[in-house]
């Protein structure tokens, strides 16, 4: 178990630093977006995983047909 926590500390800091990256280079208003970076900060893994799931746009939406 050691292992497994040694592993996944340092994937979820990579995660919830490119999650803030993008939440900060996003069109959002400045509001949400310091809403959403303190969510990620205090709940490192709801807040990331609702960021993707409810707080990127379209993000599973299919790419348009040209």
């Amino acid at each position: 178990m050691d292992n497994m926590d040694f592993l996944l500390g340092p994937v979820l800091f990579i995660l919830n630093l490119i999650a803030i990256y993008d939440v900060i280079t996003g069109p959002k208003n400045t509001t949400r977006k310091i809403l959403w970076v303190l969510a990620i900060l205090f709940l490192p893994v709801v807040g990331l995983i609702l960021y993707y799931v409810i707080g990127k746009k379209n993000l599973f939406a299919r790419p348009e047909q040209p």
